[in-house]
């Protein structure tokens, strides 16, 4: 009896928790999704605002060097602290910060993604909950899960993926076992505030699945371990160019500024701004066969650049642009549907650059069906453990290694 009334307050208490954080975070990510909509549809109106990137990202490094402080660790800040490694706080000066600095990257044309954004708010608006609450350390590690559940379910409309991925993506190896019923009631009810504001998501077919065998197999086994290691590139290149303009540039304001002239740069060599913001066009054209070959090098190089430089953002719809393009790429050099490849490469390339792997085959099932369920699980595994130990999150911990191979 006692169990029982203790399983029901349990209960009780973080659907309470769990629900806060959720509509918060879903309500933030509500606001930031309209206004990133807006952002990219004037950029796309007004190509000229590219010019003004330069400033832009000075501005958005002086208000972080004026009044940022820790703010600047973004989802490495979260990430620290839902594994309790130390007692520092979440401000919520993070929130406009990110979210102002975010639309301001988009806006004048840097190439970033919006995941990063939400996972930021979502942590500080849990940490907030967490101390109207008066929780202890435990509780409150838990909340940020939920935070960072809540803000990745409602940003790309996929609840179980948000719950997973917030249990996952703290330490490689192991799962938040008992964060997960809070990071599902967060992650399902910031999807459904989100969802409540009109708010649609980008929807996408797997298309023909083509019958199992043994050469399909081998086929899919090389592209999904080209994916790990394009995942692997990812992150080398952002921890590198973060390194290289960081010891280049002392001064976070020129830093920036120079990396938005870098990016002018680019732009002017590839002749047209398709890379620029989160280039959901290229998954379109993944999805229809119609990519270019090299896109996936050139949204990868663009981007690494530009958070590289100090702008803000996240990395997770780069990884989805560069993983559906070098797919379809690859289907045509492997004569396979492209549809079918570009869904492989798009959780695929995500996998081995976050170290998520269950989270993000769930996500396939989510956006593509359960048809090719075991081709979407390969494409996780492989590209997981092809992909060393290094993650676009540095914060990340190993708690087990991925192979005996790998050294801790």
């Amino acid at each position: 009896m006692q169990s029982i009334k203790q399983t029901g307050l349990y209960f009780i208490k973080w659907l309470v928790l769990g629900s806060s954080v959720g509509a918060l975070a879903g309500l933030a990510s509500a606001v930031f999704l309209t206004s990133l909509n807006w952002a990219t549809e004037t950029r796309m109106a007004h190509s000229w605002l590219l010019y003004l990137l330069p400033v832009a990202g000075a501005i958005i490094s002086f208000f972080y060097f004026k009044f940022g402080k820790n703010a600047d660790k973004g989802n490495n800040l979260v990430i620290e602290q839902a594994n309790g490694a130390i007692e520092e706080a979440i401000p919520l000066r993070m929130i406009p910060l990110v979210l102002m600095g975010t639309l301001a990257t988009h806006l004048f044309g840097g190439s970033a993604g919006r995941e990063g954004t939400a996972v930021q708010m979502g942590g500080a608006l849990a940490n907030q909950v967490a101390k109207w609450f008066k929780l202890v350390k435990n509780e409150r590690s838990i909340l940020l899960i939920c935070g960072i559940s809540a803000g990745f379910s409602s940003v790309f409309g996929t609840p179980l993926a948000g719950t997973l991925f917030g249990a996952e993506v703290l330490v490689i190896g192991l799962m938040r076992r008992d964060a997960l019923f809070p990071s599902f009631v967060a992650a399902f009810v910031g999807n459904l505030v989100t969802l409540s504001f009109g708010i649609q998501h980008h929807s996408y077919a797997i298309g023909i699945i083509p019958e199992l065998s043994v050469l399909l197999l081998l086929k899919v086994l090389v592209a999904t371990i080209l994916f790990g290691l394009t995942g692997l590139l990812f992150s080398r290149l952002v921890h590198f160019f973060k390194k290289t303009y960081q010891s280049l540039f002392k001064n976070p304001m020129l830093k920036s500024f120079v990396g938005g002239l870098v990016i002018i740069l680019f732009t002017f060599m590839v002749g047209n701004q398709k890379y620029a913001g989160l280039s959901l066009e290229l998954i379109d054209q993944a999805f229809a066969g119609v990519s270019g070959a090299f896109d996936f090098i050139w949204k990868l190089l663009f981007t690494a650049l530009t958070l590289g430089a100090g702008f803000q953002g996240g990395e997770v719809t780069p990884l989805f642009d560069i993983g559906a393009t070098l797919g379809s790429s690859l289907a045509h050099l492997m004569t396979l549907p492209p549809a079918f490849m570009a869904a492989l490469g798009f959780i695929g390339v995500f996998a081995a650059a976050t170290n998520t792997p269950i989270a993000c085959f769930i996500m396939g099932i989510e956006l593509f069906g359960s048809e090719g369920a075991v081709f979407l699980f390969i494409s996780c595994l492989i590209s997981y453990l092809c992909s060393g130990h290094l993650s676009i999150y540095s914060a990340q911990q190993i708690g087990m290694p991925k192979n005996q191979l790998f050294k801790q």
